[in-house]
């Protein structure tokens, strides 16, 4: 897959996962998790598996990070990442924007973030911030609705940072 990242220099500051803070990147691209590698610290390195390698996977993580354009299979590769998600951890899951050309899904499959409300909703988690990862994908970051600080994504104070 070709991909280039938005801003790569300022990417994982925007992303605001610790560098000693545990990280799992499921399917991310291979530039995304050269770039995450970087800035982690030594004795906490990031761990990536594809999706189909998510299930052997018994760790749970500060972050997760799922990196999934197709709606297809969408739910059972949503639950399985938040399992992998510690209490007081974040999932971020990054989808092809919906009206642009470029990602290999076609438009009417692509996972939105209504799609990822309605499905980790019910897993208690809440969005509370998004963040633009490449020229044609976008990042949701949810937490656990107790775990959160503050208000979500929309409301005053807490601005998008797309």
């Amino acid at each position: 897959m070709s991909f280039s990242l938005s801003n790569p220099s300022e990417l994982a500051a925007r992303i605001g996962v610790p560098r000693e803070e545990s990280l799992l990147l499921v399917g991310a691209p291979e530039p995304l998790e050269r770039l995450l590698a970087a800035t982690r610290a030594p004795e906490q390195p990031l761990e990536a598996v594809t999706e189909s390698r998510l299930r052997a996977v018994k760790e749970k993580f500060g972050a997760v990070l799922l990196w999934r354009e197709d709606r297809v299979g969408s739910e059972s590769a949503l639950a399985a990442s938040v399992k992998r998600v510690r209490p007081d951890g974040s999932l971020w899951v990054v989808t092809a924007m919906r009206k642009v050309m470029g990602p290999r899904t076609p438009a009417a499959h692509r996972l939105d973030v209504n799609d990822l409300e309605k499905a980790l909703s019910k897993a208690g988690m809440r969005r509370d911030r998004e963040v633009r990862f490449s020229p044609w994908h976008v990042g949701y970051r949810f937490v656990r609705a107790a775990a959160g600080k503050g208000p979500g994504v929309g409301s005053p104070g807490q601005p998008s940072e797309a």
